[in-house]
């Protein structure tokens, strides 16, 4: 772009949607002076367009996502139809394969064949992408460099089903947008939370369906495991134990969580059950990772709705060997300095949005 384009060219707008199981996300930035800044968020609850309660997971025909999502947008004042869109970690085939050493132009054509190993449809009713994973630095002489790699590479390959990516395109072109890319949660969480030159790191998504857990290694996905238990499970065992409505349960989770006090024993102790079960799991999927490769996880980064749950990041902090923290992808982008508190609060939901407009951003360059 020229000096004199850039100078006369008006602020484009971009918009990141990330649809879940529970809620709704979008955030819309725009670049000036290559700084991304925030120009409106918001957030919708699933919950109520099935008849549900607010936090409950919800799934719904396109048609009523296309109403939910057209509500979002006019309540969030958007002001652009140009986006990205998030697709869940649970629509894709995430596989990691090996293959042997062969010449950079044959590399599509081998991962291909050996891709209809790990996906159990024709390749033709998949979208399959892949990513050679780097070689450590460490591992590799002068020598081997001016070799040819006859040890093989490791690749990441990622499928998703046309018919899923058909039913999102019909959801947002229905509620008026145009979608440039769509890409799986991990890699837009990734984008938002991680900072280049960060070593091994595990992103741990607290959602309300399940919690999702990723092994990043610079910047590359390394293992991924989902827990099939999330915030909903707790608001429904509240629920049971204590014979109170659902919308009851939720409520008292949201506003007293961990920090209710001795009155509120018995509400303390069920949600530590929950939870303990799931930071015992997560603790299992980096031990082993870190057994299988002999490597230590650094830092762990808690995402997603869940991680609002009062007292939760200091129970992750008792469970985990190691440095724990809430993402906050808000310190990515400029925003009101007087909602500084706010967005770190509100920061781990809003990842996945966020890391998705960010890409849409870098895209006008």
């Amino acid at each position: 772009m020229s000096f004199f384009s850039s100078l006369f060219s008006k602020d484009v707008s971009v918009l990141g949607v990330d649809i879940g199981s529970s809620s709704i996300k979008v955030v819309q930035l725009k670049k000036k002076r290559g700084k991304a800044i925030l120009q409106t968020y918001g957030e919708l609850a699933l919950g109520p367009y099935a008849g549900l309660e607010v936090g409950q997971s919800a799934s719904l025909k396109p048609d009523k996502i296309v109403e939910a999502l057209k509500d979002l947008l006019r309540e969030s004042k958007t002001s652009t139809t140009s986006c990205g869109v998030a697709l869940p970690f649970s629509a894709s085939l995430i596989s990691f394969i090996s293959i042997p050493p062969v010449p950079d132009q044959q590399v599509g054509d081998i991962v291909a064949m050996e891709a209809r190993k790990y996906i159990p449809v024709p390749l033709n009713e998949v979208l399959l992408d892949y990513s050679i994973i780097p070689k450590e630095e460490n591992y590799i002489s002068q020598d081997e460099v001016a070799k040819p790699d006859k040890q093989g590479r490791d690749v990441l390959i990622v499928a998703v089903h046309n018919d899923f990516i058909n039913e999102y395109q019909s959801i947002t072109v229905g509620s008026g947008l145009v979608p440039s890319f769509y890409e799986i949660e991990i890699f837009s969480s990734s984008r938002s939370v991680l900072d280049r030159g960060v070593g091994t790191s595990m992103i741990l998504d607290f959602g309300a369906r399940s919690t999702k857990l990723y092994i990043v290694e610079r910047g590359m996905l390394r293992s991924s495991h989902i827990i099939n238990r999330g915030s909903q499970d707790i608001t429904l065992a509240l629920s049971k134990a204590l014979s109170i409505p659902v919308s009851e349960a939720e409520n008292m989770k949201r506003t007293y969580g961990l920090k209710g006090g001795p009155e509120y024993k018995e509400l303390t102790e069920i949600i530590t059950v929950n939870l303990d079960y799931i930071l015992y799991e997560a603790n299992g999927t980096l031990m082993s990772y870190q057994k299988k490769y002999s490597k230590n996880v650094s830092k762990i980064i808690l995402t997603g709705g869940g991680v609002l749950l009062k007292g939760f990041t200091d129970l992750a902090k008792i469970s985990f060997q190691t440095e724990v923290t809430n993402a906050d992808p808000f310190s990515k982008i400029e925003t009101p300095a007087i909602l500084q508190d706010e967005f770190t609060r509100i920061g781990p939901e809003f990842a996945v949005a966020i890391g998705i407009a960010l890409r849409k951003l870098a895209e006008l360059g």
